[in-house]
Order: C-alpha cells, then structure tokens, then sequence
C-alpha cells in the first residue's frame, strides 16, 4: 500500500495566525484611542502608584508614601496616632460615597485637604443650599453631615471643629431674608454647626464664623470661580502645639496606609 504523501507547508503565515495578529492590532488600536479620549489627572496618578507601591512595602519605611512635597508640614497640632489616621480615612470614604450619589453634571463636590493645623473639609454651598438659603435641604448632604459627626466622636477629645461660611460678591439677592454676605455666610456656617449639634456633636468642641465674600479661593470674574466661592468648610484643629518648629508627618500622609 503506498504511503500519502505529506502536504507541502504553505510558505505564507497559516491563515488562522493572520486574523489573529489582525485582531491582536485591532485591540490595540481600540486602547489607544480609549487612553487618548480619557482625561488624565497627573496627581491622581501619582497618588494611586504611591498608595500601590506602599501597599507592598516598596517605599522606605514601609507602606507610608509621600503624595505630596506639600504634604510635609510643620508643627501639626493634630497628633498623627493610628487611631487618628482611621478616622481620617472614615473621613475620605465618607466624602467618596457622598461624591458618588451627587446628581449627574454636578461639577461641584466634596473635599478634603490638608491645613498646617490639622485638615479641612470643603462643602461646596450648591450641595448645601438653594440660592440666598441658609437651610441645608440635600438629603445626601446631611447624611453626609451625620456620618461627619460620628467621626468627631473618635477624634481626641481635644480637637475642635471651626465650620466657616462663605459666599461670592454677587450679594445674597432681594428675594433673600440676608441683606448682606456678612449675615448670609454666618447663618451657613451656623445652619451646618446646628446639623452636627442635632447630630450629637458636643457644643464645646464646635464654632462657626462667617467670613463673606473676603476669603476667595476663586476669581469671582467667573461664574464657576464664583461657585467655588460658595462654600462651607469644616477646619479639625487640634491643641496648639509649642514646637513648632518641629517636623512631623502630615495625618493625611498617614490616612494614605492601607
């Protein structure tokens, strides 16, 4: 019986290996145009490589990292203990899950950043109010201000909460019961100090101020630095601290411990 012949091997690529490599292309191509409509926020990603690089323990001194050369600050009255990093990241999860709620197209959100004496929460008055109001109505708001006032709580019995009002220069409006920033901005801050007061946080760890139009962090030229400017912040201060010129690590570089 006469043995077949093996076939000839087909000189080209077999064509399986063609439609793959020409799916293999196309897959790239798709990423890349993903990557190039995709907004990339150069701080962001340098915090999330940090966070990863000090989860595994890459980074001197274990899973600490340094987000931030601004991050380093003096003389931090809050002292940076592990149980004060854990409410500060109860703090960030909190202000994460509110962000997460908020209606689509709200350019505005909630947001924590870090002060030489401790750290600041900023609620943009959008959140908080409708125009020329003082009552704060947003549901998710005062959810928000619930779970704020039962991290108080777990802060030292020493940290005091300063919740500051301000407004842009446009005026409060004529159909508002302010006739003035001056009052408008300090029944903000007190509206928000009554919420956490109702809350269970203690009177005698708490204040408001109303400071106007006088401390912008926007232009009010335009109509979103004017938005910027509507705000409610909550400063966490802690004791005043008599070295100061002593170096320690910010609570925020703290709270970034996995």
């Amino acid at each position: 019986m006469a043995k077949k012949k093996c076939p000839d091997c087909e000189e080209c690529l077999p064509a399986w290996l063609a439609a793959f490599g020409d799916l293999m292309s196309l897959l790239l191509c798709f990423f890349v145009l993903l990557l190039s409509m995709a907004s990339m926020d150069a701080k962001k990603i340098s915090e999330a490589i940090g966070s990863l690089s000090g989860a595994m323990s890459v980074l001197e001194g274990g899973n600490q990292t340094e987000i931030s050369k601004k991050r380093i600050q003096k003389a931090t009255p809050l002292d940076v203990t592990e149980e004060t990093t854990e409410v500060v990241n109860k703090v960030q999860q909190a202000i994460g899950d509110t962000n997460e709620m908020q209606e689509k197209g709200q350019t505005e959100s909630i947001t924590i950043e870090e002060a030489q004496d401790g750290f600041v929460i900023e609620l943009p008055a959008s959140l908080l109010f409708k125009a020329g109001s003082a009552s704060v109505e947003n549901q998710d708001t005062l959810l928000f201000l619930k779970r704020i006032a039962l991290i108080i709580e777990e802060l030292p019995i020493d940290t005091r909460v300063s919740v500051q009002g301000h407004t842009d220069d446009q005026g409060p409006g004529a159909k508002s019961p302010y006739k003035d920033n001056w009052e408008l901005s300090s029944a903000r801050a007190i509206s928000v100090l009554q919420e956490l007061l109702l809350d269970g946080v203690s009177g005698s760890r708490i204040s408001a101020e109303g400071y106007a139009e006088f401390k912008p962090v926007a232009t009010n030229a335009t109509k979103s630095g004017r938005e910027k400017n509507r705000r409610v912040e909550l400063h966490f201060l802690g004791k005043k601290s008599d070295k100061k010129s002593e170096i320690k690590k910010s609570i925020l570089d703290m709270s970034s411990k996995n």
